[in-house]
């Protein structure tokens, strides 16, 4: 059994907004014939953020069926209107005309029973998150007015429209505590180094009391990078190693960095051809030897380790590789710079695909004097498969330019497939073998290839 409360201004179903349901038999109200009527007036309801609907006008198409016309004989008009028409009708009229059953119904009320839900809950809905957005908003305010001048992100009123726009202040509303989360967000503002570097878990646990608080993917991450971008200091087209790169944050200084065959700082003393991976903590404070007389002063990079573990296997003498295995960090191309700037000479390359070309064009950015190695248009169609299982496809967007060579750009959107380092493996190794770049290889005439 069900205890209905005592209070006679309250729904038992928590429907219509004043319990005038309670007083009244609200059956032949209920009946399918009228159903049109409610549907209507609930469709005005929700648009206006009116749940009683007791007052002005509003326009309403009447239906073709006789007996649904006929079953608002008495609360709409006196006989039976004609069908299909669009009527505007008063809605104090056919509050009047409700409270002939019971002096405190509504259309509203009679509306929410029918439909079985309350009215106008999206207008309150909408009406409560602006309220709390307002109250985040103001918080946002005095917490960015807190932050110490010296803070390399400071958020400014501005800044609000923008994470409006990216949908952080959807996600923030979404938090369970978003009040606790922008006071984190905030917190780790105030600890991002103005100068140096920090580590990100070691920043995570200073800021919000847990190492992994600032992980990939997890609310307080997005948001603080969000804020970042808004204020200009991280871009959110990049990766977030990029982003948290931007602002002195290093993601983990002992793993990742560049994987190296026969290219290590001075001092070291490392078997040749014995492959080991340089960490973001060793580049970052890297001197590197320059190259003896008589020396051929090449250095290849390659995105993949495919290459080097190829070179490990086919190539026979003193191979000098390094592999970003993926996309380099600001570490590892200022690294890169550095190694140029003691003598070496930088043949670089990696697939060809959109994060490929970025990465050529980041290094070649970086480090002006090095050379694109085998990325022309001719190099793209020779590493085409001629029948792969599932062609991948190009990511248009954000392909680019190619200014080492304007033809390659032009033939990777004329085919829209995506080549990898894998599919040129052979010239890549004649180089190693050789210690200098080569030219570019000669057109495929396989049938696969684009044309």
């Amino acid at each position: 059994m069900t205890l209905l409360s005592s209070d006679p201004t309250t729904c038992p179903e928590q429907l219509c907004h004043n319990g005038a349901c309670r007083r009244t038999d609200l059956t032949p109200l209920l009946s399918p014939n009228v159903r049109w009527l409610w549907d209507q007036i609930a469709q005005r309801a929700d648009r206006r953020g009116d749940a009683v609907m007791n007052s002005g006008t509003m326009t309403i198409t009447t239906p073709h069926s006789p007996a649904q016309r006929a079953a608002v004989i008495g609360l709409l008009a006196a006989r039976t209107l004609p069908p299909g028409v669009t009527r505007r009708i008063d809605l104090n009229q056919l509050t009047q005309s409700l409270s002939r059953r019971d002096p405190h119904l509504t259309p509203g009320a009679v509306t929410a029973h029918a439909l079985g839900r309350p009215l106008a809950t999206r207008a309150a809905d909408k009406a409560r998150q602006t309220a709390r957005l307002t109250t985040l908003q103001h918080l946002r305010s005095r917490l960015a007015r807190a932050l110490p001048t010296t803070a390399p992100v400071r958020p400014d009123d501005a800044g609000w429209d923008c994470l409006r726009r990216r949908g952080t202040l959807a996600r923030l509303q979404q938090h369970p505590d978003p009040e606790r989360l922008l006071q984190a967000c905030f917190a780790v503002l105030h600890h991002l180094p103005a100068a140096g570097r920090a580590d990100r878990r070691r920043l995570a646990h200073t800021a919000a009391g847990n190492p992994h608080a600032l992980d990939a993917g997890t609310d307080l991450a997005c948001l603080v990078l969000a804020e970042a971008a808004a204020g200009g200091r991280a871009d959110t087209a990049g990766t977030a190693r990029e982003a948290w790169d931007r602002l002195g944050v290093d993601l983990d200084t002992l793993t990742g960095g560049l994987l190296t065959l026969g290219v290590h700082p001075a001092g070291w003393h490392i078997p040749a051809n014995q492959p080991l991976v340089l960490t973001p903590h060793v580049l970052r404070n890297a001197q590197w030897p320059a190259p003896r007389p008589h020396e051929r002063p090449w250095v290849f990079l390659t995105e993949n380790p495919a290459v080097a573990a190829a070179a490990l296997d086919d190539v026979e003498g003193r191979v000098r590789l390094l592999c970003t295995v993926g996309t380099p960090s600001g570490t590892e191309l200022h690294a890169l710079a550095r190694l140029a700037d003691s003598g070496w000479r930088i043949a670089v390359r990696a697939d060809f695909d959109a994060a490929g070309l970025a990465l050529v064009r980041a290094v070649l950015h970086t480090v002006p004097e090095a050379e694109a190695w085998h990325m022309t248009a001719d190099d793209y169609t020779a590493s085409l498969h001629p029948s792969p299982l599932e062609p991948g496809a190009l990511d248009f967007d954000h392909l680019g330019d190619t200014p080492w060579d304007p033809p390659l750009a032009a033939a990777m959107r004329a085919c829209g497939r995506p080549a990898y380092e894998e599919g040129l493996l052979g010239p890549l190794l004649t180089d190693l073998r050789q210690g200098y770049p080569s030219a570019s290889a000669p057109v495929a005439t396989t049938a696969g290839a684009c044309r």
